[in-house]
């Protein structure tokens, strides 16, 4: 199954309601995956331009949409940015495929 990562940054209302009552998201991320056929690999927290990363497996580009889109419309995140992932093996098959290939550039 394809991989992809989505960061996201919070609301400050979020962060309010986070700092009173911490919770751990992963199950309610696990389970809106699981509803598109997805599966969670883990969230991560983190410093800079993003609070956070969820790193998971969608079955197609639109499960994996759909599942961004739902999470999205709950209205606790401002930015997020979707990400596929290729694993090693993936990409060394994209190298060998594109060293088959010839494409000649402008001159």
């Amino acid at each position: 199954m394809p991989h992809y990562m989505f960061q996201f940054s919070y609301t400050p209302q979020a962060w309010a309601a986070l700092t009173k009552n911490p919770v751990d998201r992963r199950e309610a991320i696990r389970g809106l995956l699981e509803k598109q056929g997805g599966r969670l690999i883990d969230v991560y927290y983190c410093f800079g331009e993003y609070d956070g990363v969820i790193l998971f497996e969608a079955p197609t580009a639109i499960a994996a949409a759909a599942s961004a889109i739902t999470g999205l419309s709950a209205g606790h995140l401002t930015v997020n940015h979707t990400t596929v992932l290729l694993t090693t093996e993936e990409a060394m098959e994209a190298m060998h495929q594109a060293g088959e290939t010839a494409f000649q550039r402008p001159s």
